[in-house]
């Protein structure tokens, strides 16, 4: 069902946005508020991360982020609350982001169920390697929902089609190695590996770390399925207020 929303999404434009928050940052009601511009501004889909404590593939901003979600008693709960209230909203695909020790605490039945309840479309878990995670592979196929795995640039071709083999929805490609919100090059490097990621699935794939302005969208579209933009809007909020956020988003469509 995602494959075929891209692929109709990607009739209308060329390459899709996702954008990324981290719920409860700089609080609930400013979440709800920064979601309602993110889809105002016509994103495709959006990443509601749950904050943690030890977020190992975030870089500063976001993980600060967690942190003062987390200060400010910002619970597990309270993120699926804000998630069922947004799709009861909004009918774009929504995904959690989140660690693999929040949703064994959780319970991974329970988590499910939420999911299905509510209609979130997927997880994206950074620190769930396939060999660890085949009971929640498993888990994920038999309530028909997308658990997202994650490729890298020193990723070999051959794991690429092995973690192919176990995923669904769609593949996030990371630009570099490292955690997110450092600097990327879109250079010849970055154009080769991405046509590696193409080679090893036929699952539609996402670009993030390091997405940043119109030139980078540019630069990959016809590459990617999906241009994942998330520290960069968080930097523009902090800046210059939730209000920027919009704005700041259609300025980043190539067409």
């Amino acid at each position: 069902m995602f494959k075929k929303y891209v692929a109709e999404q990607k009739q209308k434009k060329d390459i899709l946005l996702m954008t990324h928050i981290v719920v409860g940052y700089p609080s609930i009601e400013d979440s709800e508020r920064i979601v309602d511009e993110m889809v105002a501004a016509g994103v495709d889909l959006i990443e509601l991360q749950i904050p943690f404590s030890e977020p190992i593939a975030d870089g500063p901003v976001i993980l600060r982020a967690n942190q003062m979600a987390l200060e400010k008693g910002v619970s597990v709960q309270d993120c699926l609350d804000f998630a069922a209230r947004i799709k009861r909203k909004y009918f774009i695909p929504f995904f959690y982001m989140t660690y693999v020790n929040i949703i064994h605490k959780h319970g991974v039945d329970n988590f499910l169920s939420h999911m299905l309840d509510i209609g979130i479309s997927g997880a994206i878990i950074p620190d769930l390697p396939p060999e660890e995670g085949m009971d929640y592979i498993e888990k994920f196929k038999e309530k028909d929902k997308n658990l997202i795995f994650i490729y890298g640039p020193t990723t070999s071709d051959e794991r690429m089609k092995y973690i192919a083999s176990h995923a669904s929805g769609f593949i996030y490609c990371v630009a570099r190695k490292g955690v997110t919100g450092a600097n990327t090059k879109f250079s010849r490097d970055l154009d080769i590996y991405l046509k590696r990621c193409r080679a090893a699935t036929d699952l539609p794939i996402a670009l993030g770390f390091g997405v940043k302005d119109r030139s980078d969208i540019v630069f990959l579209t016809g590459k990617v399925d999906i241009a994942v933009v998330g520290t960069q809007t968080i930097k523009m909020m902090e800046k210059d207020g939730i209000g920027a956020i919009g704005p700041y988003l259609k300025s980043l469509r190539s067409t």
